[in-house]
């Protein structure tokens, strides 16, 4: 039987999935990994069991503190990644700021 919340973790993974697809499809890679991704939630959403067999086998108590585990290095990992976009960025903003001022410079002191 098919719970509410079965229901609404499916589409919601459907949505991130889909989202995420529409927005990164720059590669094989990146629909390959959002395929992947998804095909794992929808598998531990719809066979709960699946998800307490497999932290088992790794060693861990219970399917949702393998899944909570797993979180939190995902999210470390987008934080570190978002940071170093962040930053790349950034030097690229300095570097067409600094140019724009040597050109303004440049102009001014010509007159």
């Amino acid at each position: 039987m098919i719970s509410i919340i079965q229901i609404l973790l499916a589409a919601g993974i459907l949505v991130i999935g889909l989202y995420s697809y529409r927005r990164l499809r720059s590669s094989y890679v990146d629909a390959f990994l959002i395929f992947l991704f998804m095909a794992t939630g929808f598998a531990f959403v719809f066979f709960p069991g699946l998800s307490n067999r497999v932290a088992h086998f790794l060693g861990v108590g219970r399917g949702a503190d393998m899944i909570f585990y797993i979180s939190i290095l995902f999210f470390a990992f987008l934080i570190m990644k978002l940071y170093a976009r962040t930053r790349r960025l950034e030097q690229i903003i300095t570097g067409l700021v600094r140019d724009e001022t040597l050109r303004k410079a440049n102009d001014n002191s010509i007159i």
